[in-house]
């Protein structure tokens, strides 16, 4: 049995490439896959292993002062849903672009919401008057979001800044920012904050924290994840599990995310089993391949 484990923790770094070393030396003694980013702001991280091998990672993770309270996410491995390990030093932990604007989350961000107290807010006797801001990436919102929230349009995160004046009219209202597993949550709250709205909510844990306690409600679809599923949820196969997300090519229902044919490209997008290549099972983008050397269709 296999386990997958999301993390990340906001602190000071001294030494990233220190770090970097010694998280790839555990990694490879544990036989762990995925992705690990480091920076002098902190640590990112998503790993897969054999679930006595992950326990044992936290269990060494934690015995350090800096990640001893990390909030880890776990849900159910496949055995490859890495290709390989990569242990980075980068100057940020998850990319906002939002760092030369000085939201630290360490100082500045939203108030933390547990899965609980959100719940209690949508369906508890005393229903607050609140608006849920989806922080992700358009394809991920195509293929799962919560019932009602908002959505800025973000093509890439980093166009926040550019896309906030969309959200000015909730300026003093409550609001709650959501995302994978919250760490773009952290900045996105914070940089909100620095615009002069002044109630703001993330929510702990991110989106999967919530699908996990409270599955198939609220949050409608499959969560798009950065690993070979590309799309996960909880009790998917139940009669309560609703599909939104929408084949680009023919617009029937379908969770079936992929991406583009061209490796120079990479968009993800959902394509339907009807409108697939019948050898590949992919397309090239029917929006347009980002690969300025593939022509357009």
């Amino acid at each position: 049995m296999y386990q997958i484990l999301l993390y990340y923790k906001y602190v000071p770094i001294e030494n990233p490439e220190k770090l970097m070393k010694q998280q790839k030396k555990l990694c490879e003694a544990l036989g762990l896959k995925g992705r690990i980013i480091i920076a002098q702001e902190g640590i990112n991280g998503t790993v897969e292993g054999t679930i006595e091998n992950t326990e044992k990672y936290i269990g060494e993770m934690i015995k350090d002062p800096r990640f001893k309270d990390i909030h880890w996410k776990k849900s159910d491995g496949i055995g490859d849903a890495f290709p390989k390990l990569k242990v980075k030093v980068r100057r940020e932990i998850v990319s906002t672009h939002l760092a030369e604007r000085d939201v630290d989350p360490r100082f500045t961000t939203g108030k933390y919401l547990t899965p609980e107290e959100l719940h209690s807010w949508i369906h508890g006797p005393n229903k607050k008057e609140f608006y849920i801001i989806d922080m992700r990436n358009d394809f991920e919102y195509a293929v799962g979001h919560f019932e009602n929230s908002l959505f800025p349009n973000l093509q890439y995160f980093r166009n926040l800044p550019a896309q906030i004046g969309k959200l000015s009219h909730l300026k003093n209202k409550k609001i709650l920012t959501v995302c994978t597993g919250g760490v773009r949550c952290e900045k996105a709250s914070g940089f909100l904050l620095t615009q002069g709205f002044t109630d703001v909510y993330q929510l702990k844990g991110g989106i999967v924290s919530y699908m996990e306690k409270y599955p198939n409600l609220d949050f409608k679809g499959k969560l798009y994840v950065f690993d070979k599923r590309l799309v996960m949820g909880f009790n998917t196969d139940a009669p309560d599990h609703e599909v939104i997300g929408k084949c680009v090519q023919c617009g029937e229902k379908s969770e079936r995310m992929i991406n583009c044919i061209n490796d120079e490209c990479s968009r993800h997008f959902i394509l339907c089993e009807s409108c697939a290549d019948p050898v590949t099972g992919r397309l090239l983008c029917p929006m347009g391949c980002r690969d300025p050397k593939v022509r357009h269709l």
